[in-house]
């Protein structure tokens, strides 16, 4: 048995003047470092070229997505134990460019001086990036060809790898948990949650944008009696969601259109939901996307806005997105703090009445997403590829903890287009709907 694991060890102590905090086993068998603890497996020479050819966290994940890098144990704990040597997000910058051990491998002196680790890396050039690696279109971010590509990638991978992770609801964003909830009880009850603060009546028009696999249209017509256009980019979501409402026998009162949101021209809407799409929007096009939801919406029709939040910046100029999200997860997605979102509502013409935070609602949904994945492991890799369920697998864990840790937040703002008399059509006790 060799030593590999030995000098790797050494070297990251050097680099983060502490031991490494988790056990490595190396590509030659060897291990090092505390027992008891997650292993980090390194089971390729290659992963350390990644890491030298792009230091920072797009080398780390395309050594992952490779499966070049690997966890064996709680993989959770691991991302806890590592996550301030390897992708600390840096609140007061926000630059997600990597933690201490990412940055010492910037560092010419401590390269210089890293002999064992060249050796041991082989440094020339590393193989391509894994396949499922993303290649947007070149020019201007958030065009509507450009946003169908990034939506196609992360979308279109196959309906059926949709059904492993998700369960039954086929709902893309968080539950509204109760002690007691399933999964899809918890869905069904988020879902609900947001036809009430809509007040959905029946008779009315709902525009749900970004309509996923169609199960807010589903729900909010056969629970609501309204009518709805659903709108998506992914054509795998479309079919799917057609065949729903087909089974369900609501074609009569559901449309799913393969659509973007700027090219919905049948208004006025009775209320428009926007639940988990509007982090795709970008900071560029937000202020367009919240006239174009106003302009849709008739005097006194509700906006709820379901979205992401990230932490605000002291300079917001240094918000760089994560490569790890941005080349394998959702390409030309960005997050905004909650206050800009409701600054930016406000800004095109609307009244904000309400705004909750979900964010632990959203932990505890990844975690049932990743419990799901890990226990159809094969098919999911045999509907897609490993690449792809292990993009997965790391996205939603390190996001589970991202929202326990208050690191990243969900908000549902409900908004108003008020009409000049001022009559919101609100009851005087807001949260009447709960």
């Amino acid at each position: 048995m060799g030593d590999a694991a030995r000098r790797l060890s050494a070297l990251a102590e050097r680099a983060l003047g502490a031991p490494l905090p988790v056990r490595i086993r190396a590509w030659d068998g060897s291990e090092c470092g505390p027992p008891g603890t997650p292993l980090l497996v390194v089971r390729r020479r290659r992963a350390l070229r990644r890491l030298l050819w792009k230091p920072g966290e797009l080398g780390l994940a395309r050594a992952w997505v490779a499966g070049d890098l690997d966890v064996e144990g709680d993989l959770y704990e691991a991302l806890e134990l590592l996550a301030g040597h390897l992708w600390e997000r840096g609140e007061d910058t926000g630059r997600p460019a990597g933690g201490a051990l990412l940055a010492a491998l910037r560092d010419p002196t401590l390269r210089a001086t890293g002999t064992a680790l060249l050796r041991l890396a082989r440094p020339w050039p590393p193989p391509p990036p894994p396949r499922e690696e993303a290649r947007p279109a070149g020019g201007p971010l958030h065009t509507v060809r450009r946003d169908k590509q990034a939506i196609s990638h992360h979308y279109d991978v196959g309906n059926a790898f949709y059904e492993h992770v998700l369960g039954p609801s086929m709902v893309y964003s968080c539950a509204y948990w109760a002690p007691d909830s399933t999964l899809e009880r918890a869905q069904e009850a988020k879902l609900d949650l947001v036809c009430r603060k809509l007040a959905l009546t029946p008779g009315q028009r709902l525009l749900d944008v970004g309509c996923g696999w169609g199960s807010m249209p589903l729900h909010a017509a056969r629970e609501h009696g309204v009518s709805v256009v659903g709108v998506t980019l992914s054509e795998e979501q479309a079919v799917y969601a057609r065949k729903r409402v087909a089974e369900a026998g609501l074609t009569d009162r559901v449309e799913i259109r393969v659509q973007d949101y700027r090219e919905v021209h049948d208004g006025p809407f009775d209320a428009v939901s926007s639940i988990g799409m509007a982090e795709h929007v970008g900071s560029a096009r937000y202020a367009e996307y919240a006239r174009e939801l106003h302009a849709l919406l008739r005097p006194g029709g509700r906006l709820l806005n379901h979205q992401i939040a990230r932490r605000p910046l002291k300079d917001e100029a240094h918000y760089r997105v994560d490569p790890f999200i941005d080349r394998y997860v959702f390409p030309d997605g960005e997050l905004a703090p909650v206050g800009r979102t409701v600054t930016q509502l406000e800004e095109a013409g609307f009244e904000v009445r309400d705004v909750e935070s979900l964010r632990e609602h959203y932990a505890l949904t990844l975690r049932r997403w990743v419990a799901n994945l890990e226990a159809h492991w094969d098919e999911a890799v045999r509907l897609t590829s490993a690449g792809r369920a292990r993009v997965w697998r790391l996205y939603m864990a390190a996001c589970a903890l991202s929202f326990e840790r208050n690191r990243i937040g969900v908000n549902q703002v409900l908004a108003v287009r008020t009409p000049p008399s001022g009559a919101s059509g609100l009851p005087l006790r807001t949260r009447d709907w709960r």
